[in-house]
């Protein structure tokens, strides 16, 4: 169950925009630590144990795509909102491939962050209906209370956001799924446009869902995606 009030740490090296944001997210209630570096970001981090992170790209000790990929290290759940100046197509995509859950490039509105950071806790600690109940399709099995999920037995690590994708082909086995209902289910909003966000984390799933056997995540050109049992 989430949290009454969700910790957020926020990596900048900017002390204004840090305050700025550290205000307007406890103004929601939230609780938030603060750090200016990489190195920080993973010494708080790993104390405080934060349910989302507003994460700078560019940082004075080390590239932001490091910090993500030795926080997934320790917390492969946590949900990240990519934070920087750049605005260039190339790097959202670099920022979602290294594992990011989210992007929004400065000048941002905070209410516009607030939004997402609230889409990305609710995409971890969503309760629904299903709460406690297993899915199952082919060998492949959810438990989405516990969000443990398994192939022939053997454990798949997913993100937050991963989990999230593949919790939604598996509600809807067999059924074509289209890009717009996928963005629409998982992310909650249009993505800026970038419909491609889809393509990459059903990349994703399929290295880990699919890699070395059968396939059970399948295009369907001009239509979508669908998840079937391996034959």
């Amino acid at each position: 169950m989430q949290p009454s009030s969700p910790r957020i740490l926020v990596v900048d090296d900017e002390n204004t925009l840090s305050e700025l944001l550290s205000m307007a997210l406890r103004y929601e209630g939230w609780e938030v630590r603060t750090a200016q570096d990489g190195r920080g970001a993973l010494r708080v981090a790993r104390d405080f144990r934060p349910d989302a992170v507003v994460l700078d790209i560019m940082l004075p000790d080390m590239d932001g795509l490091e910090v993500l990929r030795k926080l997934r290290a320790d917390s492969p759940e946590v949900p990240v909102l990519f934070l920087t100046a750049r605005d260039a197509v190339e790097d959202r995509v670099a920022g979602l491939t290294a594992g990011g859950d989210d992007y929004v490039t400065k000048p941002f509105s905070l209410e516009e962050l607030v939004a997402r950071l609230r889409g990305l806790l609710r995409r971890l600690h969503r309760s629904t209906i299903w709460d406690g109940a297993v899915l199952v399709v082919g060998d492949l099995i959810m438990n989405e209370e516990s969000r443990e999920v398994t192939r022939a037995g053997r454990e798949i690590r997913l993100t937050a956001t991963e989990f999230e994708l593949l919790r939604f082909f598996m509600r809807n086995p067999r059924r074509v799924l289209s890009k717009a209902q996928i963005l629409d289910r998982v992310w909650n909003y249009d993505f800026g446009g970038q419909a491609n966000v889809v393509e990459l984390y059903v990349s994703y799933l399929r290295k880990k869902i699919d890699a070395g056997r059968p396939a059970m995540i399948h295009t369907m050109r001009g239509a979508g995606y669908v998840l079937r049992p391996a034959t």
